[in-house]
């Protein structure tokens, strides 16, 4: 029976000395419907997806992102020109007022996970460690779905 990525991720963590639990240091912050595709390999960048809530008084701001599945996480935002071109960088901070979310999806803002370490395997899951600029993180498990996957949802 082959380890999952699951297991191949805790130990990874647990060698590099990342944490594998976390939490945000109060509860106000929220990750919902969280998800992946599968990769082929290991050679092309991956990408995850969720809604980042702000249940909170103040503005929390998305500063970093962790994961030993990845040596380059980061957050990026996809743009179409007028033309119709496309292109994509890293969008830097990600402020989030009290009561609002954001939204990281196909074709806007997204975790780029680049240089992969290990392959996507569809029915498995990784840890994502969001990191905040207040020093609280937030550990999310990110379920990997289908290649073609759209969504959670289907």
């Amino acid at each position: 029976m082959k380890p999952s990525i699951t297991a191949a991720v805790i130990a990874s963590c647990l060698f590099i000395g990342l944490p594998t639990t976390t939490v945000a240091d109060s509860e106000d912050v929220v990750v919902e419907n969280a998800w992946a595709r599968a990769s082929i390999g290991v050679n092309r960048p991956g990408a995850a997806y969720m809604t980042i809530r702000n249940n909170g008084t103040d503005s929390a701001t998305l500063v970093g992102l962790e994961t030993p599945l990845s040596m380059m996480p980061d957050i990026h935002e996809t743009k179409t020109d007028a033309n119709g071109v496309s292109s994509m960088a890293p969008a830097g901070d990600i402020m989030i007022p009290p009561g609002e979310s954001v939204s990281l999806e196909p074709g806007g803002l997204h975790a780029m996970l680049m240089r992969p370490q290990i392959k996507m395997v569809e029915g498995e899951t990784f840890p994502l460690t969001l990191n905040f600029a207040d020093g609280g993180t937030l550990t999310v498990d990110v379920p990997i779905l289908g290649i073609s996957a759209r969504g959670p949802e289907g």
